[in-house]
């Protein structure tokens, strides 16, 4: 008996209104929360996954040329004429993609500029050409709505704290979201720089970068996979009494399998935080040989004034322990978050530094140091 899905309605759909579709890319190399079609009036933009536990929600963006008239679409398309012209940006994560895609001179509001680590892009803040739009807590709607976006990239994790995309869904304001985080490959966060391309109509540059950056990268994986032991590995610190480790179906875990370590949670079937009381981390990770990214310490007697209890770990005691402080700024702004992102293989050498040093041995450092 044939099933008659929603998926299968949406499908009959577009091929009524819209025509057959062409792939604008060739399928993702890694990304598994977005895709990209091109019919013959614009390119259809589909994200799912858009935060954990979203279940089946997605959305769709039709990204329709200003020389085009409006193709007639699905109400639950959302329409962004290309190439914008104006954009703003509600993460630093979304920086890494504008610097390499040279887009600067489109870029007009950022929120939290003080985390951003560009210097670039803070002489634009401090010269009034990009605006902040969120600083604290609230944002700062009429602000945004002066600027006249025709794009704003921003990220959901059904916190309403911190969301923003309801209230410019609200204003009727030109938002897409985003859901890089979610993807369970360094490499797959990094190939969300093809959906930045596909707005500002860079589609070859965008694959062009990630090309690179991927091929950087599945070089230095190959080479980590030569190991013969694999050195054991646990990570983070205790936030507001409790220790939050990265799932082991996350892009982090991944990041450490690819750089020949042995994550202690790895076995974990979650990709999000994993919360863990202190007396389970210390049992199993007392005699791992490495602890990475230990909250914000810079020093291991910053670490041990937060809990004495850490001498209790080999790794703290030998003087393993390194964390991705090296390119921070006053403000806390970490550039591991931000070009870190959209360079995981500059991150995956700095690993393969740490357990495997003599696999690189000319590598310097570029967001680890080792805590003194």
């Amino acid at each position: 008996m044939f099933l008659y899905s929603k998926t299968f309605h949406r499908l009959v759909v577009w091929i009524l209104l819209l025509g057959p579709a062409v792939p604008v890319y060739p399928e993702n190399q890694y990304a598994e929360n977005f895709s990209i079609e091109e019919f013959p009036t614009h390119k259809l933009l589909h994200i799912k996954n858009p935060w954990r536990g979203a279940g089946d929600t997605s959305y769709d963006y039709a990204l329709v040329p200003k020389t085009h008239s409006l193709p007639e679409l699905p109400p639950n398309v959302r329409i962004i004429r290309t190439p914008v012209e104006r954009i703003i940006i509600m993460s630093t994560v979304y920086v890494g993609p504008i610097q390499a895609l040279g887009l600067y001179d489109k870029l007009v509001g950022v929120a939290f500029p003080q985390l951003s680590n560009d210097p670039f892009l803070q002489e634009l803040v401090a010269a009034g050409t990009v605006k902040s739009v969120q600083s604290g807590s609230g944002l700062d709607l009429e602000s945004v709505m002066m600027l006249k976006p025709d794009l704003i990239l921003t990220f959901a994790t059904d916190e309403t704290t911190f969301d923003t995309h309801t209230q410019f869904d609200r204003a009727k304001l030109p938002a897409v979201l985003t859901s890089g985080y979610m993807e369970a490959d360094p490499l797959a966060r990094s190939e969300w720089i093809k959906v930045i391309g596909a707005f500002a109509q860079k589609e070859t540059e965008a694959d062009q970068v990630f090309s690179e950056i991927a091929e950087r990268y599945e070089r230095l994986r190959s080479l980590a996979e030569t190991v013969e032991t694999r050195p054991t590995v646990f990570t983070n610190a205790p936030f507001a009494g409790v220790w939050r480790l990265p799932g082991g179906q996350s892009y982090n875990a991944q990041a450490l399998a690819d750089a020949g370590a042995n994550y202690l949670w790895s076995d974990d079937t979650s990709s999000g935080g994993l919360p863990q009381d202190f007396e389970v981390i210390l049992y199993k990770a007392s005699d791992a040989d490495f602890w990475i990214n230990p909250g914000s310490h810079e020093t291991l007697k910053s670490l041990l004034s937060h809990d004495n209890r850490f001498t209790a770990f080999r790794a703290f005691r030998e003087g393993n322990v390194f964390n991705n402080i090296k390119r921070v700024n006053s403000y806390g702004g970490n550039d591991m978050w931000e070009r870190g992102i959209n360079h995981p293989d500059e991150v995956l050498a700095d690993l393969i530094k740490i357990f495997h040093p003599e696999l690189l041995p000319d590598h310097e450092f570029v967001y680890y140091e080792r805590l003194k």
